[in-house]
């Protein structure tokens, strides 16, 4: 018979895990710092908003609109979100938003300011048309205007420059037997203006015509070329 051959059987050895506790509290303190550290960033607040070309809506007003009344987190809040509240507001017409120095807020606004205040429909028409029932300070249409005539004289009021805007403080349509669409502006300088709507943009030369008539008050007749009639 044939011997069986022995195996042979190798001891191994087991090796101990160290845990290395120092090392352990060390990386879970760091990992703690880091999230701090970010948490504290992410929530870096807002310190200074600078608003600009605003004149209908308060400083606040357009803070409180724009959702900034706490001074949040300038890092989470971000410049479309700011722009998409305050486009919202009907007195509004743009918003650009941006951040400085991460804790500064720049917001410049474009308004939709008041053309008029319809005394008939006893609202303020705004530069997109669209009315609202608060009477803001602006020129007063005196009359009725009629429905045929009046969208023309809404875009024509629109191409008027905001400056010289300000400068009139009645409207009246006043039509004669050459042209219906003729109206008259009150001056806040004591002049008189008439205008008929085709022509109604050279308003926005006002300013310019009337220096050469050194100060004078009168009549300036725009609807029929530049003649002014100066008060006897």
């Amino acid at each position: 018979m044939k011997k069986k051959k022995k195996r042979k059987v190798r001891k191994v050895k087991k090796r101990s895990i160290k845990i290395r506790y120092g090392r352990v509290v060390l990386a879970l303190i760091i990992l703690f710092l880091v999230i701090y550290i970010f948490n504290q960033f992410v929530k870096f607040p807002i310190k200074n908003i600078y608003i600009s070309n605003n004149s209908i809506l308060s400083d606040q007003q357009i803070i409180d609109i724009a959702g900034l009344t706490d001074y949040p987190s300038i890092i989470t809040t971000s410049n479309s979100i700011i722009k998409r509240r305050l486009e919202k507001n009907v007195y509004i017409k743009r918003a650009k938003v941006y951040k400085k120095k991460l804790k500064e807020v720049y917001i410049n606004v474009e308004e939709n300011y008041p053309l008029f205040y319809d005394s008939s429909l006893k609202k303020t028409i705004l530069k997109d048309k669209s009315k609202v029932d608060i009477d803001i300070s602006s020129a007063l249409l005196v009359n009725y205007v009629p429905d045929t005539i009046y969208n023309n004289f809404l875009d024509c009021m629109s191409k008027i420059d905001r400056k010289i805007l300000s400068r009139i403080s009645e409207i009246k349509y006043d039509p004669n037997s050459v042209d219906n669409e003729r109206f008259l502006l009150s001056m806040n300088d004591g002049n008189y203006v008439y205008l008929t709507l085709i022509y109604f943009e050279k308003i926005n030369n006002y300013v310019e015509i009337l220096k050469n008539f050194e100060e004078k008050k009168g009549i300036l007749y725009l609807d029929s070329g530049e003649y002014f009639q100066v008060y006897e």
